[in-house]
């Protein structure tokens, strides 16, 4: 009977940790292992285990030393479409101001980059994407060379991953490369939900002179699984008006040029 009361109230105790974990999350936008070490006087070997127990059922994601709120998981690219339109368009409008005439772009899969497909302005330029949807869209632009990289389409992600992708991009060094992102954080960097997609990813980013990510306030702060491109390694952040400053500020820091979509 006595063991039995030590393991309910240490079953309490646990919960109790991961409800005030949670709320710091959600109040600070990460938390670090240290911290709550010393908050809840307890060992950082158990604060790290609780987060490793949270980010396995979803709570969060761990990050070295602490963890971030979990990037958004918007569905597949045909519900996401549906999502903050007009939000994205002002962001497509920010991130196609960079685009100059002549260059080489890569347009990555995704709701966002789709609607920066639609946004680019009319110069002659040499497009390279992945993404079905994206290639319909530019198909009646004249004036833009369409390249598509083929292979197996993920209908998830809306985009030809695996080696015949690959293979296609490897050869290619864009001017610029409008990366998709799940979740987007100064000291995580890009991260993506799908292994494959990552991959894919991490290799066009590579190949490219500079890389573009343009994302919604949701997912700033946030990180997914699979890293794709460490902050240092991006040149151009396209936010939202009201992004949080502490995060501009923080890719700032790094070297980011950091860009805001109109209100």
């Amino acid at each position: 009977m006595h063991v039995y009361k030590l393991t309910m109230s240490a079953t309490l105790l646990l919960k109790q940790r991961h409800a005030l974990i949670q709320q710091q999350l959600h109040a600070d936008g990460r938390v670090l292992a240290l911290d709550l070490a010393r908050q809840l006087d307890v060992s950082e070997d158990t604060i790290r285990r609780d987060l490793r127990e949270m980010a396995a059922a979803g709570l969060c994601q761990r990050v070295y030393g602490g963890a971030l709120p979990l990037a958004p998981d918007g569905g597949t690219l045909s519900q996401r479409k549906q999502e903050a339109p007009e939000r994205k368009a002002r962001l497509a409008q920010a991130a196609a101001s960079l685009v100059r005439a002549g260059q080489v772009l890569f347009l990555d899969a995704g709701s966002t980059n789709l609607a920066i497909a639609s946004a680019l302005p009319e110069l002659a330029l040499t497009v390279i994407t992945n993404a079905p949807a994206i290639a319909m869209t530019l198909m009646e632009r004249p004036e833009i060379e369409l390249i598509m990289a083929g292979g197996r389409v993920d209908r998830r992600a809306g985009a030809s991953l695996g080696p015949q992708a690959l293979r296609t991009v490897e050869r290619m060094h864009p001017d610029l490369c409008f990366l998709g992102a799940c979740g987007a954080d100064a000291d995580a960097g890009v991260t993506a939900f799908n292994y494959d997609e990552a991959e894919f990813k991490r290799s066009i980013a590579g190949a490219s002179k500079a890389v573009v990510v343009a994302v919604t306030s949701d997912k700033l702060g946030t990180a997914a699984p699979f890293g794709v491109l460490a902050t240092g390694l991006l040149q151009h952040l396209v936010l939202e008006a009201d992004a949080d400053p502490v995060h501009i500020a923080a890719f700032e820091r790094l070297g980011v040029q950091v860009l805001r979509a109109r209100a």
